[in-house]
């Protein structure tokens, strides 16, 4: 009698939090900035705003749907249990090619970022060392990609910190011009653009993603039903007081702040703000920042393959395979690294698209699925019920799926040619009667009391 391994729960919330902010990267405001900025009219700091309470509605439906059904499946899980296994197989596979581009989003970026400071070493090259060391981080245990991205984190928060810092340094000595660091403009300018704004909201609710990549390691979690849901919220809170902090400081002190290229728009305002010593500052921070998205988006990937595995959506042998020592599904990590190096031959912007439709896709579903399991099915309907599991999330879903027809048509048609090749794939794999069998109705932690002769 052998007794098959499990994933082992050791995960505490502060490790939860710092993998979901790694996942998301602070850093991120930088990356978007000039995009942002000329999508909102300059409003950055009301675009931003406007974000965040969208984005709070479809954590909330997280946090309602993993106490649910704590299992790493996440939007699929949830879509699957609460609507239909076929609505779920459709939420799962678009949210696998959210998932498994993000690594490759990782390791282009981190290749385009080392190839600019060392123009000798080709991007291909960087490409297959951060593939290699992701792996190994990843296989020897979700810890160590904790205590990775832990220290990334803080290391994120503390330039932001030191940029926010010596602004207001520069207000209170009266080097940009402003008298004062309290305004209302930033929020309420003299000649508001609405539209502007919610078209900079649509671009910025994206520096977001990575609050519900955490739902994925709830079998790795200690007391998931609370942890992740408070992890969820946290995560939300401390990205968007960053955020905000940032574009309210700028606004104020460079109410004027132009620039002509949008890709390096936040490196010129670095350098406004600190001069050379701060941007060289600035592109180590967003080097390491890069890598450490790219541990947590593997381990994020490796345990969603590991779920649809566990569903034989996906080969169950290899899928579910754990490493005996380290309880990491090595199998997965490795997959992940070969898809991963089709970095060297897929630009950043189709990797983006492909994320962008999985993610949007898989917000809108689950905020319908609050709706569908505690509204419909448990019949949770009082007064205070009707605001928290059908109103809420239709705002969520209202608004999570008006972004996902913001999209532009090429965008739409790769992503309904994938969902395609996924019923075409499922049709060959299995019937639809199997898929219908409940097999998460057996709790993550039985899969350690399976025998095998």
């Amino acid at each position: 009698m052998n007794e098959q391994p499990a994933l082992v729960k050791s995960l505490k919330l502060h490790q939860v939090v710092f993998m979901g902010l790694a996942w998301m990267t602070p850093m991120i405001f930088f990356t978007v900035y000039g995009v942002a900025f000329e999508a909102a009219g300059g409003m950055m700091a009301a675009a931003y705003v406007t974000a965040f309470i969208a984005i709070f509605f479809t954590a909330y439906s997280y946090s309602r749907m993993v106490k649910a059904y704590p299992t790493s499946g996440s939007a699929y899980t949830y879509t699957k249990k609460a609507i239909h296994p076929k609505v779920g197989f459709l939420v799962g596979w678009a949210l696998l090619m959210d998932y498994i581009f993000s690594p490759i989003i990782a390791v282009l970026t981190f290749g385009i970022f080392m190839n600019t400071e060392f123009p000798a070493i080709p991007i291909f090259v960087w490409i297959i060392v951060m593939n290699v060391v992701l792996a190994i981080v990843n296989i020897v245990g979700i810890k160590s990609a904790a205590r990775v991205s832990g220290i990334s984190v803080l290391v994120q928060i503390g330039f932001i910190l030191l940029f926010c810092t010596l602004i207001v340094k520069d207000v209170i000595i009266g080097d940009t011009g402003t008298s004062s660091l309290f305004s209302l403009a930033p929020f309420f300018g003299d000649h508001v653009a609405f539209g502007a704004v919610f078209s900079g909201a649509a671009l910025i609710c994206f520096c977001f993603l990575g609050f519900d990549a955490v739902t994925t390691m709830a079998e790795e979690t200690i007391d998931a039903k609370k942890t992740i849901p408070k992890a969820i919220f946290l995560i939300v809170l401390i990205a968007a007081s960053m955020y905000i902090a940032i574009s309210y400081l700028t606004q104020i002190a460079y109410p004027d702040f132009t620039f002509t290229n949008p890709d390096n728009a936040a490196y010129s305002l670095v350098q406004l703000v600190g001069g050379n010593m701060l941007s060289s500052l600035f592109i180590m921070v967003l080097m390491v920042a890069t890598f450490t998205q790219g541990v947590s988006s593997v381990t994020s990937v490796s345990r969603f393959l590991y779920a649809l595995g566990r569903e034989s959506i996906l080969p169950e042998k290899f899928f579910t395979s754990l490493h005996p020592k380290y309880k990491t599904p090595v199998a997965n990590i490795l997959f992940v690294a070969a898809v991963s190096l089709s970095a060297v031959f897929i630009n950043l912007d189709t990797a983006v698209m492909f994320v962008s439709f999985g993610a949007l896709t898989a917000f809108t579903f689950v905020n319908l699925s609050v709706i569908a399991h505690y509204y419909v099915k448990l019949k949770k309907r009082s007064l205070k019920e009707t605001f928290l599991y059908l109103i809420f999330p239709l705002i969520g879903a209202g608004f999570i799926g008006w972004l996902l027809t913001l999209l532009d048509k090429h965008t739409l048609m790769y992503g309904v040619t994938w969902v395609i090749v996924g019923f075409i794939y499922l049709a060959f794999r299995k019937s639809w009667s199997s898929f219908k069998e409940d097999k998460l109705e057996v709790p993550a932690e039985s899969l350690a009391q399976r025998k095998t002769m």
